[in-house]
């Protein structure tokens, strides 16, 4: 805002009077008139209208110290009555914004969470009745898995990523189980390295538990992104949802 400018007590009322759409048709009108005819006068009245309804607090402490300079004639009680009054208009107009805003990544959080409810359910996981002596350590951990001891099935298998740090299957399955243990942004690395190895047998079911990972975290885009490489469990149906 323009401190020269010279906005008195009875124009802020006129552009608060506009603002709130209280005035009559025929001073209305000129009123709209006059700012198209006048673009100072319009640019002083989005300054004010910028002023009640901006959020921002720097923003705010600086416009209503141009207004506390620029309101001539009128006695330093009236002066900070008036810019008290506007201080709380726009404090009042701030919470107003953030409570909408809230509302809505709210509402949106929910429907997200919603859906990862609806459909998540962990990976089965793989039979463990064969005897492999060679595989012994992975199902010992699968069997954790199963019996849904989650944090001890990751301890075991990372314990043999370390030698294996490229191995599918292993990957696959702490990822798989960090998200049932809901540990979600611990299981995206993990799956990622499934999702960026089109031969494992594990990619499409990377994808599927990944776009559900990022549909936990309310990152839509990113969930349905994944999703639509997968062609495995709900994917289409939450795909539909998703784009309801």
């Amino acid at each position: 805002m323009n401190p020269n400018n010279n906005i008195s007590q009875e124009l802020l009322e006129m552009v608060e009077r506009y603002l709130n759409n209280t005035m009559p048709e025929h001073e209305h009108n000129a009123f709209e008139n006059r700012m198209a005819t006048e673009p100072s006068f319009k640019t002083i009245v989005e300054d004010i209208k910028t002023l009640l309804f901006g959020i921002e607090k720097q923003a705010l402490k600086e416009k209503l110290e141009d207004f506390h300079k620029a309101i001539p004639n009128i006695s330093p009680e009236k002066k900070v009555t008036k810019v008290r009054y506007l201080y709380f208009k726009l404090t009042a107009a701030a919470v107003l914004v953030v409570a909408i805003g809230s509302f809505w990544f709210s509402t949106q959080n929910n429907s997200s969470q919603k859906l990862y409810t609806k459909y998540f359910s962990p990976d089965p996981g793989l039979a463990t009745t064969m005897s492999q002596n060679s595989n012994y350590n992975f199902y010992n951990a699968m069997v954790d898995y199963k019996q849904g001891n989650y944090k001890s099935a990751i301890v075991k298998w990372k314990q043999q990523l370390i030698n294996k740090p490229s191995n599918d299957s292993l990957n696959y399955f702490i990822g798989v189980a960090y998200l049932a243990n809901n540990e979600e942004n611990e299981a995206i690395p993990f799956l990622e390295n499934v999702t960026k190895n089109i031969n494992s047998t594990f990619n499409r079911d990377a994808f599927y538990y990944l776009g559900m990972t990022y549909l936990k975290n309310n990152k839509v885009e990113l969930a349905k992104k994944n999703l639509t490489f997968s062609s495995i469990g709900n994917s289409k149906e939450i795909l539909l949802e998703l784009d309801k």
